[in-house]
């Protein structure tokens, strides 16, 4: 969502060897790495569920989903590692990070349309690229990570 002077405000967290993130407004919460629960049949990017509060979290593995080569961790990362919480339509589903970064805000005229292909993730997964210091950041589009009948069946192992 874009703020009033034409600037975003994102979530950025490593993922394998890039650095992407996610409109701060479609994060519920950060959460430190903790056991989930595994889910028997479920695709193979669904990690299973975690109990957050007394409510059901489905846990998404985008290096799975997205066929991206986890990072080799420090100790120092592992303790920044976690899952994002993420609104996704009328579901909450948390995805795992290998490292959460920051929050940056960007100019909205900085954004450049996805490449066709970056790192296995399609461009229809990108909502942008923006140019950073250390290289380039990857913008996901939260609303497209999932189609509907995926959805659907994420929404399924709430129950």
């Amino acid at each position: 969502m874009a703020l009033e002077d034409g600037s975003l405000q994102l979530v950025t967290f490593q993922l394998g060897e890039e650095l992407y993130s996610v409109d701060i407004m479609k994060v519920k919460e950060i959460v430190k790495l903790q056991s989930i629960r595994t889910i028997p049949n479920s695709p193979d990017y669904i990690e299973g569920i975690l109990n957050l509060r007394k409510e059901i979290i489905p846990i998404i593995n985008l290096h799975k989903r997205f066929d991206i080569k986890e990072s080799i961790k420090s100790e120092e990362d592992a303790l920044l590692g976690g899952f994002i919480i993420l609104q996704i339509k009328d579901s909450k589903i948390g995805i795992i990070i290998d490292r959460i970064a920051r929050v940056v805000e960007i100019n909205v005229k900085d954004i450049q349309p996805p490449p066709q292909m970056i790192t296995g993730i399609g461009a229809e997964y990108i909502q942008g690229v923006c140019n950073m210091k250390d290289g380039y950041l990857i913008i996901l589009n939260t609303e497209r990570l999932f189609n509907t009948k995926e959805l659907q069946r994420i929404a399924e192992l709430r129950n």
